[in-house]
């Protein structure tokens, strides 16, 4: 409405000018226009090393749905009691917030669950990068000992056996129900797992007003420290792989120093990639506790002073720590138009304060 109003000023003044003064006209409208603009309505910020989440574009709605329904079907467990939910719970924001998951048989997983939410934004997937795709990373979880533990044949066998499934695939897929097919509608349903719509993805696009006085001083801080030398990009993280202690050995100093720690060095072997990890995305950190690979640290502020102290070799007040914490939750954006948010209660959560 307000520009509805302006360019009728706009017409009315150069009728009264007159055409030779149409440029005093326009530059008077400008100025008018800019006074009249509301406070939020900033310049995106376009050279950010940290850019916003957009809502996911051209998927497939059908794939999407068989893929939640594979996503959530035990079938695909070495005995019919095992789903990629098992682990990965979107009522808990992807994650299950424990240290280590319960797998097979309930053995405790060798690393901590990172959310499912925004993993097609990672480069790599799984701590030590060994699968470079969504699709390559379910044939890791259908064949791991501790996870569904099973074979493609049985798989393919138990789903043939539902026609409802039978039917979603023939109207997908050419050749019906094969790996290629089930790893491939997972995948976009993963795809579909995106969280945009974030207090500081609106920030980044030029709402002033989106984010507090805090978390805008947490991102100066985030920066200015060094933090965003590894967590930039859309995921603000999972884009690079990174040795965990480049001043000190925080593993060593941990003690009882297992294969999963590792990291990429199991992957490569390659001596450079020990202790090796993919960089954690931070997107929903503040809601997904615990923290690292062994899901040693619940506390976020102990975290960010670990990291402080063996990846950029500085000492963090605790006044900073509250802005940089109050920042990543800025982060946290919205699934299905809804704000994600904690979970009413995390269990199996181990506080190491102090650490």
């Amino acid at each position: 409405l307000r520009t509805i109003y302006l360019v009728a000023g706009l017409i009315k003044m150069m009728l009264c000018f007159g055409r030779q003064r149409w440029k005093v006209s326009l530059l008077f409208w400008l100025c008018l226009n800019a006074a009249l603009s509301p406070a939020g309505a900033a310049p995106a910020r376009t050279n950010e090393p940290i850019q916003p989440i957009e809502a996911p574009d051209g998927l497939n709605a059908a794939k999407i749905e068989l893929g939640q329904q594979l996503f959530n079907d035990p079938r695909l467990g070495k005995h019919n009691d095992m789903a990629c939910v098992s682990c990965h719970n979107l009522a808990t924001n992807g994650a299950n917030h424990r240290a280590h998951s319960f797998g097979r048989e309930g053995k405790l997983m060798d690393v901590n669950t990172p959310t499912v939410f925004n993993s097609s934004l990672n480069h790599r997937q799984f701590w030590d990068g060994r699968a470079r795709s969504l699709q390559e990373q379910i044939d890791f979880v259908v064949e791991g000992d501790k996870e569904f533990a099973t074979r493609w044949p049985v798989i393919i066998e138990r789903l043939q056996q539902d026609m409802n499934y039978r039917k979603q695939f023939a109207q997908l897929y050419k050749d019906g129900i094969t790996p290629a097919n089930v790893r491939d509608a997972i995948a976009e349903f993963e795809r579909s797992l995106v969280t945009p719509d974030s207090p500081f993805d609106r920030y980044l696009k030029g709402d002033d007003e989106a984010i507090s006085e805090q978390a805008r001083q947490g991102y100066v801080l985030f920066k200015q420290y060094g933090c965003v030398a590894c967590h930039q990009g859309r995921n603000v993280g999972g884009n690079l792989f990174m040795k965990f202690g480049v001043f000190g050995n925080y593993l060593q100093a941990r003690g009882k120093i297992e294969k999963a720690d590792l990291g990429r060095f199991n992957v490569t072997g390659r001596e450079q990639d020990r202790f090796v990890f993919r960089v954690p995305p931070l997107r929903l950190v503040t809601i997904t506790p615990p923290y690292f690979h062994d899901g040693s640290v619940n506390n976020l502020a102990d975290a960010v002073r670990i990291m402080a102290r063996y990846q950029l070799g500085r000492n963090i007040s605790d006044k900073d720590i509250g802005k940089i914490i109050a920042f990543l939750r800025s982060l946290v954006g919205t699934y299905q138009g809804r704000p994600l948010a904690a979970p009413a209660s995390s269990p199996g959560k181990t506080s190491v304060s102090g650490r």
